[in-house]
C-alpha cells in the first residue's frame, strides 16, 4: 500500500511476550503497516498481525527459539516515503540515524512508552502491549506520515496501577 489522500498510518507494537490483547488488535485495525519491535514471544502473534496489515518484525531478547529467533535483530523499513529503523533496545543502535537518513528509530525493551526528537530524528518506544509489567500502562503507538511529515502518538490500552 502506498500513500493515500490521508497519508500512511503505521501501527507500532512491542514486547507482546506471547500475548496479543483484543484491545491491541482493535487499535491496529485500519493501519497500512505494522512494526513489531521485538519480544514477540509466540509466532502466532506474527500471523495475527499479518492478518491486520503487512508486518515488519524484529526479534528481542526473549525471542530465542523457533520462528521468532529467525527474525532479524534490526531492520530498516521505508514506509510512507520515510525510513524507520527497528532495534529492540535503543542501547544496541548500531548506526548514526542522521547520517543514514532515518526519520524514526523504533525500539522497545524497556516497556516504557515514550517519544522524543533528537537531531531531527524521532525516537519512539511504543511501550509494552503484552502482559503488564511493573506498574506501567499497556500501550502501543500509531504513526502517521503525511507529505513526509511524521507524527506519532501513544495509545493506552490499559492504565498502569
Amino acid at each position: 500500500m502506498g500513500l493515500t489522500k490521508n497519508g500512511f498510518t503505521i501501527g507500532v507494537i512491542s514486547d507482546t511476550h506471547g500475548l496479543l490483547r483484543p484491545k491491541a488488535i482493535q487499535a491496529l485495525i485500519g493501519v497500512d503497516h505494522i512494526l513489531h519491535a521485538g519480544d514477540v514471544g509466540d509466532p502466532l502473534i506474527l500471523d495475527k498481525l499479518r492478518w491486520i496489515a503487512p508486518l515488519t518484525a524484529i526479534r528481542g531478547n526473549v525471542d530465542v527459539s523457533g520462528v521468532c529467533r529467525q527474525l532479524p535483530a534490526n531492520y530498516v523499513a521505508e514506509l510512507g516515503g520515510r525510513y524507520f529503523y527497528l532495534v529492540h533496545s535503543v542501547d544496541d543502535l548500531d548506526l548514526n540515524p542522521v547520517a543514514a537518513g532515518i526519520a524514526v528509530v523504533v525500539s522497545g525493551h524497556t516497556h516504557r512508552a515514550g517519544k522524543h526528537i533528537r537531531d531531527g530524528v524521532l525516537y519512539l518506544n511504543p511501550g509494552s502491549a503484552g502482559p503488564r509489567r511493573f506498574d506501567l500502562s499497556v500501550t502501543l503507538a500509531k504513526v502517521s506520515v503525511v507529505d513526509r511529515v511524521v507524527r506519532a502518538h501513544i495509545v493506552t490500552l490499559c492504565e498502569g496501577e
